[in-house]
């Protein structure tokens, strides 16, 4: 793994910064009804996408996630304007406003989407990492999933078949402790997940989630051995999210207290205590990032705001049409 210099520190400060004040933004227009449908937030999960980043190779590697899926195409090269936009159902957006909050894709930027369906990216995660062996390609492939999907049996059939054919292929449970609503205590007898690695004999094991040192560490390992022809690896990150599943949730599994405690080790203050123990900036220029964070927000909100809305013909536009398909008789 690259050191982790001041650079790497300051860049991190920003990035998540600019993510955390990105999804606020998001919650403050969703409660204007500018943005519809779901809407899960990413707020207190930033180190888990930060580390990552550090770890990968941005010209290669790939990433899919669930539906808490806003800020990883961010950090993949995605220009945040496209990504509000298509929040808000605009042409403008990265799926020209056809996707949504839980469908954010991105092909140039090896970004393959935000997925509804809980657990269902997991097998595509395994079939894009052998398309890359299949291929000869040295690409890794980082496959997400939330702390409810791994109940899926498709996972297991997908950890089985990854073991198997030795895929390149990183698999991240981003345990934030409630799935949708429910405790890992009550849904699994074992509430260390990173264990079921161990049935399948896949290398395994828990990762402070709310820094991104420890992630960048952990997945630096996981992506080499990837790389290198050692097959998967399946890390459990023990992170936690300060809001609600999405914005319909009231949250009455936890207490405000207990959020309260974990913002006690929020990620991006862990990152800016250290930045000012060793001096790697100065309080005004901590002010700049901080400005710079909230003139970024304030451009992709006026973007979205100011984008067309798709016009109805791109509904016939989106969709495969056969003209001489047989036995289809086409009436005028």
């Amino acid at each position: 793994m690259e050191k982790i210099t001041k650079e790497t520190y300051l860049k991190w400060y920003e990035d998540m910064l600019f993510w955390r004040k990105f999804e606020d933004k998001l919650a403050a227009v969703y409660i204007q009804q500018k943005v519809r449908g779901f809407l899960h937030l990413y707020n207190g999960q930033e180190a888990v996408l930060a580390g990552a980043l550090h770890a990968m190779d941005l010209t290669k590697d790939r990433m899919i996630t669930a539906y808490r899926n806003h800020v990883q195409p961010i950090g993949m090269g995605v220009d945040p304007k496209r990504v509000m936009a298509e929040l808000y159902g605009k042409v403008t957006g990265t799926s020209k406003g056809m996707g949504g909050s839980m469908h954010i894709f991105s092909k140039e930027h090896r970004f393959h989407g935000g997925h509804g369906i809980v657990g269902g990216q997991i097998p595509l995660g395994a079939g894009m990492a052998f398309g890359d062996k299949y291929h000869g390609s040295d690409a890794v492939t980082l496959c997400y999933m939330g702390d409810g999907a791994v109940r899926q049996g498709s996972l297991h059939e997908t950890f089985n078949l990854a073991m198997l054919w030795q895929l390149p292929v990183v698999f991240i449970c981003e345990n934030n402790g409630y799935a949708m609503g429910t405790s890992v205590a009550r849904t699994s007898f074992s509430t260390d997940i990173w264990k079921l690695g161990l049935g399948y004999e896949m290398p395994c094991g828990p990762v402070d989630g709310m820094n991104p040192v420890t992630v960048a560490q952990e997945m630096s390992k996981a992506i080499e051995r990837a790389r290198t022809g050692g097959g998967p690896t399946f890390l459990e990150m023990k992170t936690y999210r300060y809001r609600g599943h999405s914005m319909s949730d009231a949250q009455h599994y936890r207490t405000k207290d207990e959020v309260e405690e974990y913002k006690k080790i929020d990620p991006i203050t862990q990152v800016l205590d250290i930045i000012k123990e060793k001096k790697y900036a100065t309080d005004e220029e901590i002010k700049k990032i901080d400005k710079k964070v909230k003139e970024s927000v304030k451009e992709c909100e006026e973007f979205a705001e100011k984008s067309d809305y798709p016009p109805v013909q791109q509904l016939y536009d989106m969709v495969y049409e056969q003209e001489d398909f047989p036995f289809v008789q086409h009436k005028l």
